[in-house]
């Protein structure tokens, strides 16, 4: 079964995720659950770095936050893009929607 770990870490100003292994349609909703709860409140920072799958259901899962986070006058940063992450994130032709960073220190 695919794994992903998810790590939870709190900056002044926004809170990280780093996110290691598949994120895929199975493992989406730990990533929905904990990310929508926080987007509401801070900004997020998702580190996609180490992200060996993104597919078409993961890509939902961050477009949700990116329009929640619109909504609740927060920030969505997406970091330090995989290869992986990359390639399916300018497939949707989205890329230029979202705040991709290469660190903390770039969040506003």
């Amino acid at each position: 079964m695919e794994q992903l770990t998810i790590t939870r870490k709190e900056g002044a100003d926004y809170i990280l995720f780093e996110l290691s292994g598949v994120f895929n349609a199975y493992t989406a909703v730990n990533v929905q659950s904990k990310v929508y709860d926080a987007i509401q409140k801070q900004n997020v920072v998702l580190d996609l770095s180490k992200v060996v799958e993104l597919d078409a259901a993961a890509m939902g899962t961050i477009m949700a936050a990116h329009n929640d986070a619109d909504e609740c006058g927060t920030k969505l940063y997406l970091m330090s893009l995989s290869n992986e992450a990359d390639r399916e994130i300018l497939a949707t032709g989205f890329k230029d929607l979202f705040h991709i960073i290469h660190s903390v220190t770039e969040v506003a």
